[in-house]
């Protein structure tokens, strides 16, 4: 009897402490998270996109984390979240044109502010605004780089946009890289049928980096690969004038399908073995 008392009190201290153990980790939790609401100093910073961050979640620098996201919100009219940092008052000699931009912790973990310093000489003050960002960016766009064609440019300097008609766009969609020699420079808007041409139009945002694109530039799809992910590739042109917002890339190429690349292949052999075969027919029978 004293035996079986002895373990209900040993089960019952167990739990008693195992409580006491959730209850303080609880407590330090929540210090960890409140120890920047002190002496801190708030900026603004707007994202398109902020996949699963949360107020309190941290603000690193160099994986330091020196703030948390005070607030987040959207303005009424605007496509874009207002998310409001505050950092620790000791790191206020942050260079204006640093990158904000939201990360994963791991593959499956918490998101969080991560900030990359620039090398402006001004510093953002209380109030201020970091213009550079990145958004948070989902699982799919992730996938589809790492199995598609490579993904598409990050703009964090913004955009223009210019169309592209072409007759055939095969499996091409929006979200799509664009490349010139192989990069990334933007990506696909979107893609639309045009019920007058009776052909599809693309849309492409190209970053701002790259506006020195001769206005005669082709753009053709392609596809990485055998069986991979389809893009937009720009042959730069010889024109003086540049690409510019709005403008519209008349030289392209469409998308080749792979039964025609077969068709080809099977009628080039063919017409090489008839002309060979002509060729034999018709020679002297003095020159054997």
């Amino acid at each position: 009897m004293s035996q079986r008392k002895s373990y209900a009190v040993g089960t019952g201290l167990f739990i008693v402490l195992g409580f006491a153990a959730l209850a303080y980790l609880a407590t330090q939790t929540s210090s960890v998270a409140n120890r920047h609401q002190g002496a801190s100093y708030t900026v603004d910073a707007q994202f398109e996109n902020i996949g699963q961050l949360k107020e309190r979640a941290p603000v690193k620098i160099a994986g330091v984390r020196v703030g948390q996201v005070e607030s987040i919100a959207l303005e009424p009219g605007k496509s874009v979240a207002d998310v409001k940092l505050a950092i620790d008052k000791q790191y206020a000699t942050i260079p204006a044109d640093s990158v904000a931009t939201i990360f994963t912790s791991g593959l499956l973990g918490d998101q969080y502010v991560g900030i990359e310093y620039g090398h402006a000489k001004q510093y953002v003050a209380a109030g201020g605004k970091l213009g550079l960002t990145r958004s948070s960016q989902p699982l799919e766009e992730m996938l589809g780089k790492f199995f598609g064609a490579g993904g598409s440019a990050d703009a964090i300097g913004g955009s223009y946009e210019v169309t592209a008609h072409f007759s055939n766009v095969g499996s091409l969609s929006a979200g799509s890289p664009v490349k010139m020699a192989g990069v990334a420079i933007g990506r696909v808007l979107s893609v639309q049928a045009e019920p007058t041409k009776l052909d599809a139009v693309v849309t492409l945002a190209i970053d701002n980096r790259y506006n020195q694109i001769p206005d005669d530039s082709a753009a053709a799809v392609f596809t990485s690969g055998l069986i991979g992910s389809q893009y937009v590739a720009i042959q730069p042109g010889g024109s003086p004038d540049m690409l510019k917002n709005g403008d519209e890339m008349i030289l392209t190429q469409s998308a080749m399908q792979l039964e025609d690349l077969i068709g080809k292949f099977l009628v080039n052999g063919s017409g090489d073995g008839a002309k060979k075969d002509a060729g034999s027919s018709t020679t002297p029978a003095g020159k054997h």
